[in-house]
């Protein structure tokens, strides 16, 4: 298959007859540790893949958006009456729509523009495709405008799109590592400030890589489950008093946890309060370099998301136990949960031999195969010519 961006260039050549005036490319990402704390106020680590979404655009007269898809085939067209409120346009056109509609609330004045789309971040494994999308297009038409928004400022607006025009309730996370991660580094984002911190992640310099294991699990009820987390959570910190569950420190946890009738809430509470010091914890050994010392926390981290969250499946915890026991240093669940992927920690000589043990693990139990790449951390958002 040829790179993305030769296929991005070759799709608008086809599609608009002449070459595009730039490609602009984002990542795909996963959350190294840090799982539902987002919206608890919290703290994520995520960095970003070398899978990326590249866009090829070009300028395009009035105030009208040409789209075309490498995935769906289709081009799509839509004007200022269609992005003037949510949902409008539908379907995957509407990543791409509440991105303009986003900017043009912000105030700032949008080109027409013509784009072409193409990826390697997988639909529905957990990798935010759909912040890769976001970030590509958003990058693509701030230069193409010359319009005023610094990268910082970025990930808002891209949020603000994916929830009010899409109606995707995310958090702040995805469209942050899709446009501000860099290459060997995560992404330490506190989720209450937006401010972020760029922790070097030398996978390579260690001798080890991230071994990421696509379950291929159906998502399970994931909405419905994702929302009633929510809410257990903030129930929890209304009875506790706080804003949000970031503000109990696990020296408070027993206590908090005291102060808790319902044995639910009280395990979606531990797990939150545990998470985010597993979070620093794991940002205070990357500081100091010592990337190996990483791997029991991934794996506790997991634990706490199949035990106390409870929102893991067969098919993950079978890929975490076989790829601990062919050798990996740790290894988790990572995304929302009810499916998506897994990360283990490997050394780089041993990635394929952990992979085969998942998937003989899967054969075993007759579960659909994997689908397994190893990686490094790569960039963010950025122009590519």
């Amino acid at each position: 298959m040829t790179d993305v961006a030769d296929r991005a260039r070759a799709g608008f050549d086809r599609e608009f007859g002449g070459s595009p005036a730039g490609r602009w490319a984002a990542p795909g990402r996963v959350n190294l540790i840090g799982e539902h704390t987002d919206y608890n106020d919290g703290f994520v680590l995520p960095f970003a893949l070398p899978l990326r979404t590249v866009a090829a655009a070009g300028p395009q007269d009035g105030a009208r958006w040409t789209v075309w898809s490498e995935l769906s085939g289709e081009t799509i067209e839509f004007g200022a009456d269609e992005v003037a409120e949510p949902a409008r346009v539908t379907g995957w056109g509407a990543y791409v729509a509440g991105v303009v509609w986003a900017l043009r609330e912000a105030g700032h004045d949008v080109p027409g523009a013509r784009l072409a789309i193409a990826s390697d971040v997988p639909l529905g494994a957990g990798l935010s495709s759909s912040a890769a999308l976001e970030a590509a297009v958003m990058t693509a038409l701030v230069d193409l405008g010359g319009l005023d928004l610094p990268a910082e400022r970025q990930p808002r607006l891209a949020q603000r799109a994916e929830n009010h025009y899409v109606g995707a309730p995310t958090g702040i996370m995805d469209q942050s590592a899709a446009i501000r991660c860099r290459d060997g580094h995560a992404l330490f984002l506190d989720c209450r400030s937006e401010e972020v911190e760029h922790i070097p992640f030398d996978l390579h310099g260690a001798g080890l890589a991230m071994l990421v294991v696509d379950s291929r699990a159906p998502h399970r009820h994931a909405d419905g489950e994702y929302a009633a987390r929510r809410r257990s959570c903030e129930a929890a910190a209304a009875q506790l008093g706080v804003r949000a569950l970031r503000d109990v420190g696990v020296d408070q946890l027993d206590a908090a946890l005291a102060r808790l009738d319902d044995p639910e809430t009280r395990r979606r509470a531990r797990h939150v309060v545990t998470e985010d010091q597993r979070v620093l914890d794991t940002v205070a050994l990357l500081r100091t370099g010592r990337v190996r010392e990483i791997g029991p926390l991934l794996t506790a981290s997991h634990v706490s998301m199949r035990d106390d969250f409870e929102i893991t499946v067969p098919e993950i915890d079978t890929a975490v136990e076989a790829a601990l026991e062919a050798g990996a240093l740790g290894a988790r669940m990572t995304g929302g949960g009810f499916g998506g992927c897994v990360l283990a920690l490997v050394e780089a000589d041993a990635a394929e031999t952990v992979a085969s043990a998942v998937a003989a693990a899967y054969a075993d139990k007759g579960f659909q195969a994997p689908a397994h790449v190893t990686v490094l951390p790569a960039p963010g958002a950025t122009r590519l010519d």
